[in-house]
């Protein structure tokens, strides 16, 4: 067999909306983009959304709204990708990197709690592999803090706090006491990457609950300045008549998502309730199989919370990188690709040349060391499924000896 790891799964519904907006002949940012942008604030119980080019883009844009910049500090986990922490460096803000709490691939609270300082405006929390973060204890933290926090734009002081700007890129649909992920924080920000659970080909998006004294039209102008060069209208806007004239209040960037990666989003969400449950079938065949066994799987349901089943992480009792990497190699032998999420931050060429270091954080390191992550998507059959396992069981057993 040869199995993949994340293809995105397209079916004719996806063409047909494609094929539509090339019929349409309003192909960039327009109705199409709107409309996703609706059902996705519906979806999540927000108060609005944009729909941009990547996750990367709306984290970055947030941290841009609430006006964070030289001289600021921004929190994040050490063990994430380098999107979570590379937007705090774009703004020109100081990136704060906290270490995991042992046994466990979410930072570690009172680690948390200590980093913060009166610089702290923001922190960017990892839904990593669409489980939720606690919210609630970030929150709690939050409030504990909230004396020492000094604001510098208009936002931040009607926010009165140190902002949350979640990294939702893996968990569109994960919940938290019942509340989807993007409604637990001040901006929520999605990734629609071809390899995720809901596609757009490239596309993310901003979403973010409403904020006292601002309102939420010009939250949605701000961001819509912020991602299409500071432009005063967009494509759409300037095709009606007499509408031509624009002006560009700010020297800002191009983010936009168009109405043709749009389209597949449409397609993607009257799909998006089948695609979950099949996600969760998969995981449930692979959790009764590794039971008893010594590998371990981050557990994708819990009393708090229901993840959207994203990413399947493993750790593999007893053994180091070496024989981490002799499993994945063996399963690519026998066909089968599996990736490794993530390396932490501190062991990568840029952020050691910022200065972090591994020593630092022992316990992000100790996660991924054993760490092996299965192909999970909704393009396996169950045979494909039975055969990632038996593989997998029979290659871990061999390199524990």
């Amino acid at each position: 067999m040869k199995i993949q790891f994340s293809p995105p799964d397209i079916s004719q519904e996806e063409i047909d909306e494609v094929v539509d907006t090339l019929k349409s002949g309003w192909i960039t940012t327009g109705p199409k983009t709107k409309e996703l942008e609706k059902l996705i604030t519906k979806y999540l119980n927000t108060n609005g959304t944009v729909c941009l080019n990547s996750a990367t883009a709306a984290m970055e844009v947030a941290l841009r709204l609430l006006g964070i910049g030289e001289g600021d500090e921004v929190i994040t986990s050490a063990y994430t990708y380098t999107a979570s922490a590379s937007v705090i460096n774009h703004v020109g803000a100081k990136i704060v990197l906290i270490d995991t709490k042992k046994d466990s691939y979410m930072m570690d609270y009172e680690k948390l709690s200590e980093a913060i300082t009166e610089n702290t405006k923001a922190i960017i929390p990892v839904d990593i592999a669409g489980v939720p973060v606690d919210y609630d204890r970030i929150k709690d933290v939050i409030l504990k803090k909230k004396s020492i926090f000094k604001p510098n734009s208009d936002i931040q002081k009607l926010l009165g706090r140190i902002a949350i700007v979640s990294d939702n890129a893996h968990s569109l649909g994960s919940t938290y006491y019942n509340r989807k992920s993007g409604s637990l924080s001040d901006f929520a920000n999605y990734s629609f990457h071809a390899v995720k659970n809901f596609t757009t080909a490239e596309g993310g998006a901003i979403s973010w609950k409403s904020i006292s004294g601002i309102e939420d039209e010009e939250i949605y102008k701000r961001i819509q300045l912020l991602s299409l060069h500071g432009q005063n209208k967009d494509a759409l806007a300037k095709t009606k008549l007499g509408s031509w004239e624009y002006d560009i209040i700010g020297l800002n960037y191009k983010y936009n998502m168009p109405d043709l990666t749009a389209a597949i989003g449409l397609a993607q969400f009257r799909r998006y309730d089948g695609l979950l449950k099949r996600r969760k079938e998969i995981i449930k065949m692979y959790d009764n199989a590794f039971e008893g066994t010594s590998i371990n799987p981050l557990k994708h349901t819990g009393d708090n919370y229901n993840s959207n089943g994203h990413l399947y992480l493993s750790r593999i009792d007893g053994i180091e990188e070496d024989r981490r990497n002799r499993i994945i190699e063996g399963m690519s032998e026998r066909g089968i690709a599996t990736n490794v999420h993530y390396k932490p931050l501190p062991m990568l060429t840029a952020y050691k040349n910022l200065g972090f270091d591994i020593e630092h954080y022992p316990n992000a390191y100790n996660q991924y060391k054993n760490e092996i992550t299965l192909p999970l998507h909704t393009l396996l059959t169950d045979e494909e499924v039975n055969y990632v396992i038996d593989n997998f069981k029979e290659l871990v057993e061999n390199a524990a000896k």
